[in-house]
This record gives C-alpha cells, sequence and structure tokens, in this order.
C-alpha cells in the first residue's frame, strides 16, 4: 500500500504561505448571478423520461384522460381476466380455442391522464352475435369523446352504465410519450402473457395447482 505525498504549501516572495494559483482562480469566478437558476431551468436541460411501466386498467373515476386518436395505438384481442386476482392477461391467439369460455374480446386504448400517466384502457367488444351490455357500451362512447377532448368516466350502478363528464375548461392538448405501441403492449403485459398450456394461470384453470 503506496503512502500518499503531500504536497508541499505554496510559498511567495516574502516566505508566506500562499494558495494554489488554480484554486485562487476558480474562487474568483464564483459569482452569484452567474449561478442563479433561470426561470426556463427546466426546459434548458434536457433529460428524457425513460417510460417503464404501463398500467392496464380503466382510468380513475377523477381523473381526466385522453385516448390516442391513432388507430395503430389500439388493439382488438382477446384477454383472460383473473377477477379475483384484479389482472388481465394477454393471450396469443394460438391458444384462443384451448381457452373457451374463458378469453374475453377487447379492445385496448392508449389513454393518458393530465398527470402524464400512460395506460391501456380495456374496454369490451361486442359478442360475436353482436350483443353489447350498457356497460362496455357507454365505454366504447367514452373512449370515442376522449380522442378529441378531455373526459371523465364514473360508473352510476343506477343507471347500468358509465356517465361522462367533460372537462369545461380549455385544458391544453396531452403531451403523448415517445413510444411506439408495441413497446407500450410489452410494457403493459410483462410477465401476463398467455402462450402455451404450461403457463400458471392455464394450469391454475384446469386445476393443476
Amino acid at each position: 500500500m503506496t503512502k500518499e505525498t503531500k504536497q508541499p504549501p505554496l510559498i511567495d516572495e516574502e516566505g508566506a504561505e500562499t494558495t494554489n494559483p488554480a484554486t485562487q482562480k476558480s474562487e474568483t469566478l464564483i459569482d452569484p448571478s452567474h449561478l442563479r437558476l433561470s426561470q426556463n431551468f427546466a426546459e434548458s436541460v434536457d433529460v428524457k423520461k425513460a417510460l417503464l411501466t404501463v398500467p392496464v386498467r380503466k382510468p380513475g373515476r377523477q381523473d381526466f384522460v385522453r385516448v390516442h386518436p391513432d388507430e395503430s395505438y389500439r388493439l382488438e384481442t382477446a384477454v383472460l381476466e383473473l377477477k379475483e386476482d384484479r389482472e388481465t392477461y394477454l393471450v396469443d391467439p394460438a391458444m384462443w380455442p384451448e381457452l373457451p369460455g374463458e378469453i374475453v374480446p377487447k379492445v385496448l386504448f392508449s389513454t393518458i391522464n393530465r398527470q402524464g400517466v400512460l395506460t391501456l384502457w380495456p374496454v369490451r367488444l361486442p359478442s360475436a352475435d353482436g350483443r353489447h351490455d350498457e356497460w362496455s357500451r357507454s365505454a366504447l362512447d367514452a373512449a370515442t369523446m376522449a380522442q378529441k377532448r378531455w373526459i371523465r368516466v364514473a360508473a352510476n350502478m343506477g343507471l347500468g352504465a358509465y356517465e361522462v363528464y367533460e372537462a369545461v375548461g380549455n385544458l391544453p392538448e396531452p403531451e403523448w410519450p415517445d413510444v411506439d405501441f408495441p413497446k407500450i403492449l410489452r410494457l403493459g403485459f410483462r410477465g401476463r402473457y398467455i402462450d402455451s398450456m404450461d403457463h400458471h394461470v392455464v394450469r391454475r384453470l384446469v386445476g393443476e395447482m
């Protein structure tokens, strides 16, 4: 282990100890007006926020939301819902015939709220015979409205459907994150994709575990 060598102090012409010229120069540059934060500090610092999580859920009853107007940011597919666990699983098409009565046709909308939280909103599609309950019908209507304006969705148990409230203020347009839909889908269903009979959810449903 080498011993650190201590630098001798600097001595001026008269024999007095002095400071390092480089340090002395840097200290003279400490100007409060130069160091003060500007009003546009946040804009001047280029920081890109990484998207790591995308919840899969309907909007909160107190959240004003928008739905991405681009059709490429939504998907009509089949999902499996575990009601007790409140979890939604994406199901590979090859597995659809293996799970009759368990999968549900839904459209997944890319949604964002006023706080900038990106989510996937699953809304049930009409069944093969065209039947559609009022909960699903009103949710689809709300999602269509949300493509152009900020709305809030609240369940009305007496009505048996969702009520939609439009924001009365002149709210700015949403700032969508720079991320494509495939990535949104992967983040939303990370660890929740059923593609084989060996999946723990399938084994649970058939009584193997």
